[in-house]
């Protein structure tokens, strides 16, 4: 853990961070054994010991950067102490969504994010860095606004995923990355179904209005027990649990709480239709959506606003089935190629 000590003099700047990040990184991989290559599937995660940083300027940051993961409300929810750091629209924490601060293989695990990025967003059809994705989280996920990359929760939120990434090459693909990816329904996903499977599984937890469970009911800057899944105080309409296959994904291979990949509780099925009912709930909308995807032919299938380019409707392209409007798409890209979003 040496590479990392010393890294930081006095204070902190962006580009600064970003290259002594890079530096230590790349440091490290260099005095590592051999292992997988870009390309390959990483299937061991070599992840460092946060606590056994040094206890200098940049361990401090990276540890920072986990409270921030963890405890989002009380450093930039609504409610967080300082007002100018005010950046979250929810009392979320980054950690309910990305679960075990980020290392749960397909509880959407952050520790190839930092290797990922700078990548090509479909979504904004522009170059995104690390900073810039984070953002998207940001105004999505916390229904917040965008954080300034040289605002230190955003440098210790930078530190905390570069760190994770330390031993992971360069656009690798994890073992157990993301939410997981079970086979789609051959019909659409049923809400009516799936309230009664939430009934049964999930409402003992997240309560049956779906609200959560505060740590605080006084101070909402101590966060959820048990998040909200709809209603004010959870993500918009825009963001990735929004799509019914990431929700569903996540249900299944991670829910009820304590379940993972590895033994599921809850049948494929059960997970698409109570996905489909958490997501028939309300939820706070995000403004400008209808600009998302520059081409409507790199939009993904779940998507469930529009416009769409493949004629199908909205209710479809949120529930499914999904194989017509694959074949629907595939089509599209062989005719045309592109298909430009007219509100772009």
């Amino acid at each position: 853990m040496g590479v990392f000590s010393g890294v930081f003099s006095g204070p902190l700047r962006v580009l600064g961070l970003a290259a002594a990040l890079a530096g230590a990184v790349a440091g490290s991989r260099a005095e590592a054994q051999e292992g997988p290559s870009a390309g390959e599937k990483v299937r061991l995660w070599d992840v460092p010991q946060v606590d056994r940083l040094p206890d200098d300027e940049f361990g401090r940051l990276v540890r920072y950067g986990r409270s921030v993961l963890v405890a989002t409300p009380a450093h930039i929810g609504p409610a967080a102490p300082d007002a100018a750091q005010r950046y979250a629209g929810n009392n979320l924490a980054c950690a309910d969504c990305h679960l075990d601060a980020g290392l749960k293989k397909f509880g959407l695990p952050l520790v190839a994010a930092s290797a990922d990025y700078p990548a090509y967003s479909t979504r904004s059809g522009e170059v995104a860095s690390l900073v810039d994705r984070l953002n998207s989280c940001m105004t999505r996920s916390m229904n917040g606004r965008p954080m300034p990359a040289d605002a230190r929760p955003m440098q210790a939120l930078v530190a905390y995923l570069t760190v994770l990434a330390t031993n992971i090459p360069r656009d690798a693909k994890i073992s157990g990355g993301g939410a997981g990816a079970m086979p789609e329904l051959p019909r659409a996903a049923d809400p009516a179904r799936g309230m009664a499977i939430y009934a049964r599984e999930c409402a003992e937890c997240h309560r049956p209005d779906g609200l959560g469970v505060r740590h605080n009911p006084v101070d909402a800057s101590f966060g959820y027990a048990v998040p909200p899944l709809w209603g004010p105080d959870s993500f918009n309409d825009g963001a990735g649990l929004a799509r019914l296959g990431n929700m569903a994904n996540f249900v299944h291979n991670n829910m009820p709480n304590g379940t993972s990949w590895v033994m599921p509780q809850l049948t494929p099925d059960e997970a698409w239709d109570v996905g489909a009912f958490v997501l028939s709930q309300p939820r706070p909308k995000r403004a400008g959506t209808a600009k998302d995807f520059p081409d409507l032919l790199l939009k993904p299938i779940d998507a469930a606003y529009g416009p769409y380019a493949d004629g199908f409707t909205e209710a479809q392209h949120k529930y499914g089935p999904y194989a017509p409007i694959r074949a629907a798409i595939a089509r599209l890209k062989a005719e045309k190629g592109s298909v430009p979003n007219p509100n772009d």
